[in-house]
């Protein structure tokens, strides 16, 4: 039976595997999941441009694909992984216009592009593995290195039919793909004015996109590729299809990104790989909400961003941020402040002082209850780590649960939620002012003037106060440290 006539989510269960519940975008429902091979789940997802440091906004996506990996382990799968690293080929605007952020980068710093590119791309890996994502279990191909696959994908859409020559390089022709714009719904008003401010008039519509921009005459990119269509680079969406194709297979189980994706570069996506090979590109598409501050999108265009050593700089552990994002949906935007950073801070903080006490108390032998499983079926239905954190919660803090019961569930919710619940680290850095209620600045900074004014007794009491709120009190050269009471 031909693609088109298999509907998605029809499949049988798959056998040897807990059955996983995950929202669509592509048919805007909850299914089943069941991938193409049984036993093993190919998962791609969109990574960055490495022109500059990624923010915690780019970071959220990695932190939800990685639980998403962690829950189809979970669950009896072995899951093939693919982040790609863009080097080459995005231009400022969606629409084909501008010069390519990578040699904007470049210049910027006065550097190469493949210095500049290598600086970003290790920036990158380290955030993840400090969010506790296992890097070597994830392919991570660079767009530069796959240019002869991309330079071939482009070639047999052209030979299909499905590509016409301009001046400038080889586009898609969006008109002879029926499906163009079926991820989310997106309609071809919305397509045609949404991204695409400059119009080449050489295209045949507004929707058609890039797959080889020739260079200008007279120009000299800092990385550039003979091509059939000339002397240039490959178009920005075309890469994440041929490495794909390439690393995974010519369909994937799973793609997933944040939503800013669906409209133009994950529709281009589909449009391409469906066009040359007649078969469905991804299964499931999967996308996450934003993170905001103050209403607005994090990114660097409106200037709002925080990155992941601005986290740790303030005193917080890194995987303060993953505990963050887990506190919503990956389908609900999650607005971002420092007092809510903050809060995570603690409650992370009390996890792991819950965890070393109940290894303690069960001497680190699990039961399988009720509340494990309930905790489980929390991220198989949508990946709803919000609801898992409260079951998480529930049960540590409730007295009449045995410990052993409390231990096995830490064990699920360390596999599922990467926040070492198990292996607790040792973490005692002094509170930083983000960390501290505005009351508790307020304390602190009297007894600093008291010390200073050599009014002991005043400072003995500021002292006993910060410890009946909870801290743990050290004089330091440049004035008092406060660290959170174990």
């Amino acid at each position: 039976m031909s693609w088109l006539q298999f509907p998605i989510g029809t499949q049988k269960k798959e056998r040897g595997a807990a059955a996983i519940f995950l929202t669509n975008t592509l048919t805007e429902q909850k299914e089943q999941f069941v991938p193409l091979k049984s036993g093993i789940a190919t998962l791609y997802s969109c990574g960055p441009t490495v022109y500059d440091r990624a923010h915690i906004g780019n970071l959220r996506p990695h932190v939800f694909a990685d639980t998403l990996a962690r829950t189809i382990t979970h669950a009896g799968y072995r899951v093939r992984r693919v982040i790609n690293i863009t080097d080459v080929g995005h231009l400022v605007s969606d629409g084909d216009e501008g010069e390519d952020k990578v040699e904007i980068g470049a210049r910027r710093e006065g550097l190469s592009a493949k210095t500049i590119t290598e600086r970003y791309t290790k920036f990158f890996l380290d955030d993840l593995e400090e969010l506790n994502i296992d890097t070597k279990h994830i392919l991570f191909p660079r767009a530069s290195e796959y240019v002869k696959e991309q330079i071939s994908l482009a070639r047999t859409l052209e030979e299909k039919g499905f590509a016409y020559r301009v001046g400038d390089g080889l586009y898609f022709d969006t008109s002879r793909f029926p499906g163009y714009g079926k991820l989310g719904g997106v309609s071809e008003a919305v397509l045609s004015a949404g991204a695409r401010v400059e119009v080449n008039p050489e295209k045949h519509r507004p929707t058609d996109f890039a797959l080889w921009k020739i260079t200008a005459p007279g120009v000299r990119r800092l990385q550039e590729w003979d091509s059939p269509w000339g002397r240039g680079a490959p178009g920005w969406h075309l890469e994440c299809s041929a490495m794909a194709r390439a690393l995974l297979g010519v369909e994937v189980d799973i793609h997933t990104g944040g939503m800013d994706l669906i409209s133009v570069h994950h529709n281009n996506e589909i449009a391409q790989s469906e066009a040359a090979s007649g078969r469905p590109f991804a299964r499931y598409w999967l996308h996450n909400a934003f993170l905001t501050m103050d209403g607005n999108k994090v990114s660097k265009s409106l200037g709002n961003v925080v990155y992941l050593s601005d986290i740790v700089e303030h005193g917080f552990h890194p995987l303060v941020l993953r505990y963050f994002f887990h506190q919503a949906h990956y389908r609900t935007p999650i607005s971002f402040t420092w007092e809510a950073l903050a809060a995570s801070a603690e409650a992370l903080s009390r996890l792991w002082r819950l965890s070393r006490t109940v290894r303690i108390e069960s001497g680190a032998r699990p039961t399988v209850t009720e509340n494990r499983i309930r905790f489980v079926a929390a991220l198989r239905d949508d990946l709803n780590t919000a609801q898992a954190l409260g079951i998480l919660w529930e049960v540590l803090r409730d007295e009449d649960v045995d410990a052993k019961e409390k231990w096995g569930l830490l064990l699920d919710a360390d596999a599922l939620l990467g926040l070492l619940l198990t292996t607790p680290p040792d973490f005692d850095a002094p509170l930083s002012d983000a960390m501290l209620p505005e009351d508790v600045r307020i304390m602190r900074n009297e007894r600093d003037a008291a010390r200073v004014a050599k009014d002991f007794a005043a400072a003995d009491t500021m002292r006993e106060r910060l410890i009946a709120c909870g801290y743990r009190v050290e004089d330091g050269p440049d004035g008092t440290l406060l660290f959170r009471d174990a």
